[in-house]
């Protein structure tokens, strides 16, 4: 007996992982099934309550949800991925300078992205907030088809479907098709309904996977990335995710297909728009986007410095005077600044205390008249004046102002 305790511990170990992880998901079985609930309600005097497509939209409700609050998160993975994109001449160079040395290299390229404000992981945020959804959902579906023997019932996972056992049960004995929500390919007892719509989810699933990650390394891949041994892996990885996913797909509730497919189509049709109206600079895309901007009349590198200084927070002002087009690494020469004598002489003239003080000087004696304080423009033609405007302790002469400072005009 002393022998079997530390064989046993391992599966106690188990089991105090199975609980702590159950108990951080429950939140998010709650909201699964909240949400699950709430649009069963709302299809319910379209499709009728006890329908499995009543369930069927719910999941796919459920799915477009949980896209569009993660819609921010998509925004900032593609200006993530546009500035990776822009660094890359430059982290090329870091690779030539300290490629004999990785710690090195290392730390310069986090010292890069630091500088740029550049995350390279945020372009995983999306798939790996999904990911948690994804468990509570397949853990509601599987919960909802295995029968406690102890109630009767199917298990419930979620307060909303805990407090209603009539919603549990149709959950349970939803259809589509002749196929339970809550049933999987595998295992085969006999080939039917079951396995002909999970494989069709299947396909589609893979389907539309393939040509999202095939549209994405043919347009908006640059040329630089499509060389060498990274090149190669990701050919690879296009023909082996989908094949990864296939054999996870016979293993999953065709109700987690119905999300899985419907989060994979809004993906292609949020990719197809990034494609084509916010493409990386240097890729086949790119080069069809300018085609457009100057068909429409537009200048491509003021349209792409606009939406920068969008992304960056900067008024569209700022994004065509002056402003930093890193897209095409361009930066725009500084405006000379003004003297600091007249740049204070500007300023007092706004705020309206600049004052005019005029000394005559005639140009046949030479002898100013000090006292006088006359106008300028009733000199007669061809008399020399010299004002003076005094700012503060300063006295600026006219003569050495900007002219669009002289308020004075020879008649």
């Amino acid at each position: 007996m002393e022998i079997l305790v530390p064989l046993l511990a391992p599966l106690s170990l188990w089991s105090a992982l199975g609980s702590f992880f159950n108990t951080i998901f429950t939140p998010l079985y709650w909201a699964v099934s909240g949400i699950l609930v709430f649009f069963h309600h709302i299809w319910s005097p379209i499709l009728g309550a006890g329908s499995g497509w009543n369930w069927a939209v719910s999941i796919i409700c459920l799915t477009v949800v949980i896209r569009i609050i993660l819609i921010p998160l998509f925004v900032r993975q593609i200006h993530s991925s546009r500035k990776m994109q822009i660094l890359q001449p430059k982290i090329r160079e870091l690779q030539k300078k300290y490629g004999h040395d990785r710690e090195r290299l290392g730390q310069e390229t986090m010292k890069l992205y630091r500088e740029e404000n550049a995350n390279p992981m945020a372009s995983c945020l999306p798939l790996l907030l999904q990911s948690p959804i994804f468990i509570a959902l397949y853990r509601v579906l599987i919960g909802a088809s295995q029968i406690n023997p102890k109630t009767g019932l199917p298990t419930a996972h979620g307060y909303w479907l805990e407090r209603d056992p009539a919603l549990l049960t149709s959950l349970n004995r939803s259809e589509v098709f002749g196929a339970r929500l809550a049933d999987k390919f595998w295992p085969v007892e006999h080939f039917g309904n079951v396995q002909i719509v999970a494989a069709v989810m299947i396909v589609l699933m893979t389907a539309t996977m393939f040509y999202t990650q095939l549209q994405l390394t043919r347009k908006n891949m640059p040329k630089e990335a499509m060389e060498g041994p990274l090149a190669q892996q990701q050919k690879m990885m296009l023909y082996l995710f989908p094949l990864i996913f296939v054999f996870m797909g016979v293993n999953i509730p065709i109700g987690v297909l119905f999300y899985w497919v419907t989060s994979q189509v809004w993906t292609m049709g949020q990719q197809y728009y990034v494609i084509r109206n916010n493409p990386l600079p240097g890729t086949d895309a790119y080069a069809a986007w300018e085609d457009r901007q100057r068909r429409k009349g537009r200048d491509p590198r003021e349209v792409a410095a606009q939406k920068d200084a969008r992304a960056n927070g900067q008024p569209r002002a700022a994004a065509t005077n002056g402003a930093v087009v890193e897209r095409q690494g361009v930066r725009s020469p500084p405006r000379p600044r003004r003297p600091t004598a007249v740049r204070r002489a500007v300023r007092t003239a706004g705020r309206g205390r600049l004052h005019r003080s005029a000394r005559s000087v005639s140009s046949r004696d030479g002898n100013p008249d000090r006292n006088a304080r006359t106008d300028p423009r009733s000199h007669p033609p061809g008399t020399p004046t010299a004002e003076w405007a005094p700012v503060g302790r300063l006295c600026l002469p006219r003569d050495r102002r900007k002219p669009w400072l002289t308020a004075s005009k020879t008649s």
